[in-house]
């Protein structure tokens, strides 16, 4: 029982490690935590703690089934609203809360009601099977689907053991072992979470283990375009100064062949403004750190693009709620808000209203750029922040814009995050670690 308690522990450990901003990570190693503690009810038994053992007993019994429906609320991504996650987190906490008191109430201090226990985990655990299966059947992106399949077959096999094996069968036959059969699937789910893990990635743990794949993304295309820049650069150098060599060789009233080596020289500008352009986007990032405003960073921003705001029928919205003073490179962050802003401006060729918002979280400060464009289609949400990936068809874009963001965003110790409604625009959201030296409300 013990190695239970601690198997799970160092999973949920894991989990937890691989990407504590997550919140479907931060409930599953919750969950997992109180699944942990179940394993050590025995040994307090047998050491004479009888009360302290039914106490992490009806913990167990009461959190875990709580904890793993929450988990595929979020992970499913059911509930998109903020405000009604918190609702259903309270409302859904009453049924453990009612357990625990009835519980708690009795003559013998911590027994556990079987049958209450059976009437809401059975609903919780069901609900929380199906919300898995319905999110991996509606999962488009090809890459997302296998991550999907891999904590749906971990999660649902073994939840509905716990259900048969303890729920149901603890009213029927109260001194039913169960852990022999529990434990077979618990040491299956670990099983394939270890491999998932290192096979596709489970809740972003193989990230902790290997490279970002977009870190590594950025410095492959950051070596190429370093390759292309320095190759063009010595070619249309040579074509450059033969055109200028032979443009003085020819007489003044050869003006046609003169016009096409102009072409050739404006040509040649123009394919070494490219290269720069797409190496700069890509080369290692080397911040200047300093203090400054993030929301005044943000109207210069506006600011600087307000005539093409203009010429494209789009009005602007900011809502500032705080107004954080953070250090970090401003010069970088101007650019990537700026290539945010510029999406945004694509996304709305017919006018729209683009929304501005600066927002506080607990250890990070939340800056974002909401459009009211065409949209980004599910199928290809995982790719926008991989270099050279872009929707547009423009021969001016190179698909880097967004990869410089989420370059700059790394450098600076924070995250990118897109998401999108086909028909309903794009949210682009820059959260900044909490590093301040001080910071006021928005009025």
């Amino acid at each position: 029982m013990l190695f239970y308690f601690f198997a799970l522990l160092a999973a949920a450990a894991v989990v937890a490690a691989a990407n504590p901003r997550s919140e479907p990570n931060r409930w599953a190693a919750a969950f997992l935590v109180f699944a942990s503690i179940g394993g050590v009810a025995d040994t307090l038994y047998e050491a004479g703690y009888r009360a302290a053992g039914h106490a992490v007993q009806l913990l167990n019994h009461t959190i875990t089934p709580y904890g793993v429906l929450l988990f595929s609320i979020v992970y499913s991504e059911s509930i998109r609203s903020k405000k009604a996650r918190l609702y259903a987190k309270l409302l859904l906490l009453l049924p453990p809360a009612a357990t625990i008191l009835a519980a708690s109430s009795g003559r013998q201090v911590f027994e556990i009601p079987y049958g209450l226990l059976l009437l809401w985990t059975a609903p919780y655990y069901l609900t929380a099977c199906f919300l898995l299966l319905w999110a991996l059947w509606r999962e488009e992106d090809r890459k997302r689907r296998r991550s999907r399949l891999i904590v749906t077959v971990i999660i649902v096999p073994t939840v509905i053991a716990v259900l048969v094996f303890i729920n149901v069968a603890n009213i029927f036959i109260p001194d039913f072992q169960f852990f022999r059969y529990i434990s077979f699937f618990i040491l299956f789910s670990l099983t394939v979470a270890l491999l998932g893990s290192f096979a596709i990635g489970v809740l972003g743990v193989k990230l902790r283990f290997e490279r970002d794949p977009l870190e590594d993304a950025m410095k492959t295309a950051s070596s190429g375009t370093t390759l292309l820049n320095h190759s063009i650069k010595n070619e249309i150098g040579k074509i450059a100064l033969s055109s200028e060599n032979l443009k003085y060789s020819l007489a003044d009233s050869d003006a046609v062949s003169k016009q096409h080596l102009q072409i050739i020289a404006n040509a040649s500008d123009h394919l070494l403004q490219m290269a720069e352009r797409m190496h700069s986007q890509t080369k290692e990032l080397v911040l200047a750190k300093q203090r400054y405003r993030l929301d005044e960073l943000a109207d210069r921003c506006l600011l600087q693009h307000g005539s093409v705001f203009e010429q494209a029928g789009i009005v602007v919205s900011v809502d500032y709620v705080v107004r954080p003073t953070l250090l970090g490179d401003p010069l970088h962050v101007s650019e990537a808000l700026g290539n945010v802003l510029m999406n945004a401006i694509e996304a709305m060729q017919d006018g729209g209203l683009l929304t501005i918002r600066l927002t506080a979280e607990k250890k990070s400060f939340r800056l974002i750029v909401q459009d009211t464009g065409e949209g980004v289609p599910p199928s290809t949400i995982a790719q926008v922040f991989q270099p050279f990936y872009s929707t547009k068809n423009r021969g001016s874009n190179f698909g880097l814009g967004l990869s410089y963001v989420y370059n700059v965003m790394r450098k600076s110790g924070g995250t990118a995050e897109l998401t999108s409604v086909i028909g309903a625009g794009t949210s682009v959201a820059l959260l900044f670690p909490a590093k301040l030296s001080g910071a006021e409300d928005g009025k």
